[in-house]
């Protein structure tokens, strides 16, 4: 997948046959009755592969790579869809402006039904996997904000981060009245942090952190269960970062869009490879990115240009580390030297919107 950039079954298929001297089409029958039902494969015995057991050591592995002095991790939980074929519901580690899948489920698009069952699923498939000591966040869109979903990630000993509507109401800690979540924010600028008892109807008692700044043309209401003194509103950015996993995902890497399986049983399956191709070469992205020589002014002359023009604003990411790992693994073998493993060292959690 790494090499052709694509995780097309056909691409990477007749690529492993080229390079292992094997038949395009055995290559190919190997690869496609890996994720196929136990059921449908050719002799005995076999098995059906089961993702979910693959969720925990998945999240563990990343821990494993992780910076040994940084206790604090970032997840998000969004769905991705596939057209009219597939939803996919999706928890991932979000880190450095990407996203490492963890744990997914994968539904029929026209399904009804609620995701309720599938969300309570898939984290309790990652129970205990962070050890008690850490601070784990849990992010989501104010589309996905439920009490049962508020109460459950508490009950991992992880904090919710939720996103909510202004259309709600909440009571200040020591008011007895409610008042309208939109009153918080009435204008661009305003600001807001304190202990609240948020709905009447299916209350939560927690912290409200309410900010909006020039440039949004919304502001940001977050539920959460931390202190006032112990959260920062801006920390919410991070799940923008599940966006960047679903385009890495599709047409910005794996090229997943183009899949046509139709079973979502398959998929959930396929969705394993697509994983740990992508915590790979995030992991090899993120350690060359975070060596690169940081530019300075300091040998320039105090009359030069760029030391008038700069913003004193951090470096940018030129480049993804999603994309800079692709572009590392692929020179590295053209070298022909081993392939590289990859550790994770997180940014600082953002200050500002």
């Amino acid at each position: 997948m790494v090499m052709t950039h694509s995780c097309g079954l056909t691409t990477v298929a007749v690529f492993l046959a080229g390079l292992l001297g094997k038949k395009e089409d055995a290559a190919r029958q190997q690869l496609r009755e890996w994720y196929r039902d136990a059921e449908d494969k050719k002799g005995q015995p076999r098995e059906t592969l089961d993702e979910t057991g693959c969720f925990a050591p998945l999240l563990k592995w990343i821990l494993s790579w992780w910076a040994s002095d940084e206790r604090r991790i970032a997840l998000a939980m969004d769905a991705t869809t596939l057209g009219q074929r597939f939803t996919v519901l999706v928890i991932s580690v979000v880190y450095r402006g990407c996203a490492i899948p963890v744990a997914w489920a994968v539904v029929l698009a026209t399904e009804k039904g609620a995701w309720k069952p599938h969300w309570l699923a898939l984290f309790d498939h990652l129970r205990g996997s962070i050890p008690a000591d850490w601070c784990v966040l849990v992010l989501a869109n104010r589309g996905l904000y439920a009490h049962w979903l508020y109460h459950h990630i508490r009950s991992l000993g992880w904090h919710p981060f939720l996103r909510l509507n202004t259309g709600g109401k909440f009571r200040p800690e020591g008011a007895s009245e409610f008042r309208l979540l939109s009153s918080l924010v009435p204008q661009v600028g305003a600001r807001w942090s304190g202990r609240v008892t948020c709905f009447k109807h299916r209350p939560i008692q927690g912290t409200l952190l309410v900010r909006w700044d020039e440039g949004h043309t919304e502001p940001w209401l977050i539920l959460t269960d931390l202190t006032p003194e112990q959260a920062e509103v801006c920390w919410y950015g991070l799940r923008a970062w599940i966006e960047c996993g679903f385009k890495d995902t599709k047409r910005g890497g794996w090229q997943w869009q183009h899949t046509r399986i139709q079973d979502p049983q398959r998929a959930a399956r396929f969705w394993l490879a697509i994983a740990v191709a992508t915590l790979w070469v995030v992991s090899v992205g993120e350690e060359a990115d975070a060596t690169l020589p940081a530019s300075t002014l300091d040998a320039l002359p105090e009359t030069h240009i760029a030391r008038r023009r700069t913003t004193r604003r951090s470096r940018p990411r030129l480049l993804s580390c999603f994309r800079r790992g692709c572009l590392v693994i692929l020179t590295t073998l053209l070298k022909g030297l081993a392939l590289p493993l990859g550790r994770f060292w997180p940014e600082p959690w953002p200050n500002t919107t």
